[in-house]
């Protein structure tokens, strides 16, 4: 493991009432068309918009001054209005031999959010924070412990995405290909909860540049504990994205301590609306279950699981547990985790062991968040 250099945080600002004020606006808050009007308030024309979009979503530069094509006096409007910072630095940490990296930023506000730069043969992948903290309160997640802060902007979103999309074209992950290609909103927070501001994330990421960063719809998945009312309104936005649903338990008796919004929406109602989403769209809900000694994973339940989902257009995505320091939740032994995917495959249920990364450098959700409050 190693630790890249530290850059100090900027201050903590309010609005005049005491609430935390609002991140300031930035090209990726808007469409091609608005950052064209914004601009040409400033006396600047409309291909400043294009020329600027370029640069960020093209060429991967968030660094005005780097935009040397730019006249000295463009770059400093550009910068307060278009440009402006939305995370700083606080650590980021490398382990697997460089092919997975975690970054602690700082907000403008002061609060903490990590994103995760995955490293693959074949792709290369982010997982992105939609919200500081998270209000789902799942006992198993250093997030959901920790609380939820406030939702992300839309920008601060897409700003995680094209950092790390330019430390991987810079080379910065090992034996992986330069560009990024999918993007999994399965840090910090529940991205269902920020709905507005995720979709519209989603729509800009896949946007051809210089509107977007061009991603395939069908490279980026959107997780959710269950919120159904939310999983019936993606289902038709139109979208190709795949739906992950954080299940973790096939039970309503468990799922309501694991999972607490299942006291709401039990796992029955959970599930019918994720075959509604694969109905309307044509995609397989991937289904993750966190394995947790003792806890989720007897036989009994991995044929449960086998029976709701056999026949489904469902694969599950099996999770071995990172635990956090201090808490009670620990990771499946290997010898009960095969047997649940032997049970779960002679159901006729596709499924996979999720790859662990990270551990090294606090690499579970919340992690690098609850050690930074802690110091």
């Amino acid at each position: 493991m190693r630790s890249l250099p530290l850059t100090p945080s900027r201050p903590v600002t309010a609005a005049s009432d005491g609430r935390p004020a609002l991140p300031p606006q930035h090209l990726a808050d808007l469409d091609l068309g608005q950052r064209q009007t914004l601009l040409a308030g400033l006396g600047q024309p409309a291909y400043r918009a294009k020329q600027i979009s370029t640069h960020y979503f093209g060429r991967l530069t968030r660094d005005p001054q780097a935009m040397t094509d730019l006249p000295a006096a463009v770059r400093a409007g550009v910068a307060e209005r278009l440009l402006p910072t939305l995370l700083t630095p606080v650590r980021e940490d490398a382990c697997d031999s460089g092919a997975t990296r975690k970054a602690l930023w700082r907000l403008h506000d002061g609060a903490l959010v990590e994103s995760v730069l995955m490293g693959y043969p074949d792709r290369v992948t982010v997982c992105v924070s939609s919200q500081a903290g998270c209000g789902m309160a799942c006992p198993f997640c250093a997030t959901g412990q920790a609380g939820l802060t406030r939702n992300l902007s839309t920008a601060e979103i897409i700003d995680q995405v094209v950092h790390l999309a330019g430390v991987a074209a810079a080379g910065g992950v090992t034996g992986s290909p330069p560009r990024l290609s999918h993007v999994v909103f399965m840090g910090m927070g529940e991205p269902l909860a920020n709905y507005g501001r995720v979709i519209a994330a989603v729509r800009r990421l896949c946007a051809p540049p210089p509107e977007g960063l061009g991603l395939s719809q069908r490279h980026v998945t959107v997780s959710t504990v269950g919120l159904v009312p939310a999983m019936r309104r993606l289902a038709g936005e139109d979208l190709s994205v795949t739906l992950a649903l954080s299940l973790h338990a096939p039970d309503d008796d468990l799922r309501d301590e694991l999972v607490p919004v299942n006291q709401r929406w039990k796992v029955a109602e959970v599930l019918d609306a994720a075959w509604e989403y694969a109905d309307r769209t044509g995609r397989r809900v991937s289904i993750e279950y966190a394995m947790i000694r003792d806890v989720n994973d007897q036989p009994w339940r991995a044929d449960l699981l086998g029976r709701l989902l056999a026949g489904r257009m469902a694969h599950v995505n099996l999770i071995p547990l990172n635990p956090t320091p201090g808490s009670r939740w620990d990771a499946s032994p290997k010898p009960i985790e095969r047997e649940f995917v032997r049970r779960l495959r002679t159901a006729g249920v596709a499924v996979t062991v999720r790859d662990t990364r990270g551990r090294e450098i606090d690499g579970a959700c919340g992690q690098l968040v609850a050690a930074e409050t802690a110091s």
